[in-house]
C-alpha cells in the first residue's frame, strides 16, 4: 500500500511539472502614485490574456503572460466642465507582459515576483466612462513602462485557478514627471 501511494505522488508530481497553456481575466484597480500627483481616485477596468508556466523544478516554474490591461485613474474636475458627473477618467491602457518567478509554497499554493514590461495601445480622457462621448485621445505618456509584480495564486487540479496580484511601476509614464502605475489585480482562469 505504501509503494502504490508513492507511485501515485510520484506521478502526480510529474504530471503537475508539465509545460501549460491557459486564459485568464479579472478586474483592476488601477491609479498612479508619484510626487506629482494628488492621490487620485482608482480607475476600475479590467484585463484578460493568456498565461503560460513552464517547471523548472519541483516548487519552481517559470509563467509569461499577454494581457491587455486597463490602467489609469479618476479624478474630479472643477464644476463638470466637459459634462460628466464632475470626474474624469484617465484611461491608460497597456500590453502587458509579465515574466514571474512562480514558487509553489504548497500543492496549488503559489507566490509569484518579476518583472512587467508593458506597452501602451490606448490613451484618453473620457468624461462619461459609459458613453462613447466625450473622450478625449491623447500622446501623453510614453509608449513603454516597466514595473514589478508580486501576487499569489491558488490553482485546482482541474486547472481552474483564482489569483491576486500587485503591480508597481519602476519608470515614470509621462516625460520629466514623477507619476508611476499602481495596479491591483483580481482575477480568475484556467490552464489546459
Amino acid at each position: 500500500m505504501t509503494a502504490m501511494t508513492a507511485n501515485a505522488q510520484e506521478a502526480d508530481n510529474t504530471t503537475s511539472r508539465q509545460p501549460s497553456l491557459g486564459v485568464k481575466g479579472g478586474v483592476n484597480f488601477a491609479t498612479v502614485t508619484g510626487d506629482d500627483f494628488d492621490s487620485p481616485d482608482s480607475r476600475t477596468s479590467f484585463h484578460v490574456g493568456l498565461v503560460g508556466e513552464l517547471p523548472l523544478a519541483d516548487i519552481l516554474s517559470l509563467q509569461v503572460e499577454a494581457l491587455y490591461s486597463g490602467q489609469g485613474f479618476k479624478s474630479d474636475i472643477d464644476g463638470g466642465l466637459i459634462g460628466g458627473d464632475g470626474k474624469v477618467e484617465y484611461q491608460l491602457d497597456y500590453i502587458n507582459v509579465p515574466v514571474l518567478a512562480k514558487i509553489y509554497a504548497t500543492r496549488g499554493l503559489s507566490f509569484e515576483v518579476g518583472p512587467q514590461f508593458s506597452f501602451k495601445v490606448n490613451e484618453e480622457i473620457d468624461s462619461d466612462a459609459n458613453d462613447d462621448g466625450g473622450d478625449l485621445d491623447l500622446n501623453e505618456a510614453k509608449d513603454f513602462d516597466f514595473g514589478i509584480a508580486g501576487g499569489l495564486t491558488f490553482q485546482t487540479d482541474m486547472g481552474l485557478f483564482a489569483t491576486g496580484r500587485y503591480i508597481y511601476g519602476v519608470t515614470d509614464i509621462v516625460e520629466d514627471a514623477d507619476v508611476k502605475n499602481s495596479v491591483f489585480q483580481i482575477g480568475i482562469g484556467y490552464k489546459f
